[in-house]
């Protein structure tokens, strides 16, 4: 795939999750160039550190309606670390700032009977009915790793947990949207699994269910 990008919009180390695609032989585009990312074949879109933060940043790169766009036409869509929360509506991190909102509910804060963040390797647990092929290939609640102090909630979407103070939803999917709370680029032959996954979906090349 030639025309995979990486949204550029100044947040993070987003050179480690174009070079986790690069380690499975992807060519992937680092840009902030709307008419690349609305014409792209799929589209990543990273993040760390504060919700409103990451909002503010795709607004003042003139990303946020490309990418709302990207999304309602099914253009497959991955969302890492804060990139997940922000398909969500909203976040109690930052009142005020809307998401992308391809998922109903609201970010919320790890609970209070854990340390956050949470900064460790943890299993994910398949959810539910919602079977998927990101996870083919690998071994029952598989280890990734996870920088997190807030988390979306666990729904219909959720397609893998992690338990951390209770239930959290790690991985979720809705079409060809697909959101991960952990740092797949960050969990070394399981998260390039996902990734290769991933790609293999939005090539047509594997199913998404």
């Amino acid at each position: 795939m030639s025309d995979l990008v990486v949204v550029d919009y100044g947040i993070g180390n987003l050179r480690s999750a174009q070079k986790a695609f690069e380690a499975i032989g992807v060519s992937a585009t680092l840009t902030s160039d709307r008419t690349t990312i609305g014409n792209a074949s799929a589209v990543v879109l990273p993040g760390v550190g504060a919700y409103g933060r990451c909002v503010e940043a795709l607004a003042s790169e003139g990303l946020t309606e490309t990418l709302r766009e990207c999304l309602s036409l099914g253009t497959p869509f991955l969302g890492i670390c804060v990139g997940f929360q922000l398909l969500y509506e909203a976040s109690e991190e930052s009142p005020g700032a809307l998401g992308l909102g391809v998922f109903e509910g609201t970010v919320r804060r790890l609970s209070s009977s854990v340390k956050v963040p949470q900064m460790q390797w943890n299993r994910l647990h398949t959810e539910g009915p919602l079977a998927t092929n990101l996870l083919a290939g690998l071994e029952e609640d598989p280890w990734v790793y996870f920088v997190h102090s807030f988390a979306p909630p666990v729904g219909e979407e959720t397609v893998a947990t992690c338990d951390y103070g209770g239930k959290v939803a790690a991985l979720a999917r809705r079409g060809t949207t697909v959101g991960a709370q952990f740092h797949p680029e960050k969990s070394g032959p399981v998260g390039l699994k996902i990734l290769e996954n991933f790609v293999a979906q939005a090539k047509g090349d594997l199913p998404w269910n």
